[in-house]
């Protein structure tokens, strides 16, 4: 089978089953295979996949139809541009969530030029963590997730990166050494759970594929934010910033929440969606 020939049977396949990005993840199913990029797939349109390439993409298309990422089949992304290892182990990561580790960077650039102690809770594989440490190499940086096989993933991936962050496993602030970086830190992310669980029966296929306790927070989506603000407003010390990634339906219920805040006000996504929370003690 040509090239072209092979883009539109994926383009089809993907389609019927309802997939929603079916050229895209056709792109990259063909890179994976071949090496080349979508611009060289284009050039190279006639040339053939042999027979080992037919039937690793038969395998890997099987598997995208049975609604499995994309991610988990490549076993990679990208992220904020650092490729990461992905797994079942931990929630994708979401193109949004690189505003995230932007603002945070903005943030640390105000708060410390010069460096910055930065604790990322619910860092799942890494992902805004060494996003963090590889644009600001001098920042103190400490993550934190409740799952082992989560923190073992950023592990892999901060090892593969030859980048240098302390993983400690913590459900929030519980941990006393999380509790003691905390008090002295100057940014504090978050990306905790945030769907209401009525939306379990409604997310896209995809979504059943990432861990549930990383997903529900509650019948508002707001229970960990809400154990999660009470931490912070007692451990982080004045002038400190926290900067939460939540549900667009339900931020704005979070700034009311958070009152006690020196400083509250919502960013938006790259969709112009209200999606982040950034509170100053």
């Amino acid at each position: 089978m040509r090239i072209h020939q092979a883009r539109h049977m994926i383009r089809q396949r993907l389609q019927d089953v309802g997939v929603a990005s079916p050229e895209a993840d056709a792109s990259w199913l063909l890179a994976a295979l071949t090496g080349l990029t979508p611009g060289e797939q284009v050039a190279a349109r006639e040339a053939s996949l042999n027979r080992a390439q037919m039937a690793t993409l038969e395998t890997w298309l099987r598997r995208r139809e049975a609604r499995e990422p994309l991610q988990h089949i490549l076993g990679t992304t990208e992220f904020f541009g650092l490729p990461l290892e992905v797994t079942p182990a931990a929630m994708v990561p979401r193109p949004e969530t690189e505003t995230l580790a932007a603002l945070g960077l903005t943030v640390l650039e105000t708060l410390d030029p010069g460096g910055g102690r930065v604790l990322d809770l619910g860092t799942g594989g890494g992902a805004v963590a060494l996003a963090i440490k590889h644009h600001r190499p001098t920042a103190e940086v400490m993550a934190t997730d409740i799952s082992k096989a989560a923190l073992d993933l950023a592990r892999r991936n901060a090892s593969r990166l030859d980048l240098e962050a302390v993983f400690i496993r913590s459900d929030l602030l519980d941990h006393p050494t999380v509790a003691d970086f905390a008090a002295a830190a100057d940014l504090l992310l978050a990306n905790p759970p945030y769907l209401p669980t009525t939306d379990r029966d409604h997310v896209p296929p995809e979504v059943a594929f990432d861990p549930e306790e990383a997903l529900y927070s509650g019948t508002d989506g707001l229970d960990h934010f809400r154990r999660l603000e009470e931490q912070a407003t007692r451990l982080l010390r004045p002038g400190a910033v926290m900067l939460v990634e939540l549900d667009p339906r339900n931020v704005g219920e979070a700034y009311e929440h958070a009152r006690r805040w020196r400083k509250r006000e919502i960013e938006e996504d790259l969709l112009g969606k209200e999606r982040f929370l950034r509170l100053e003690k």
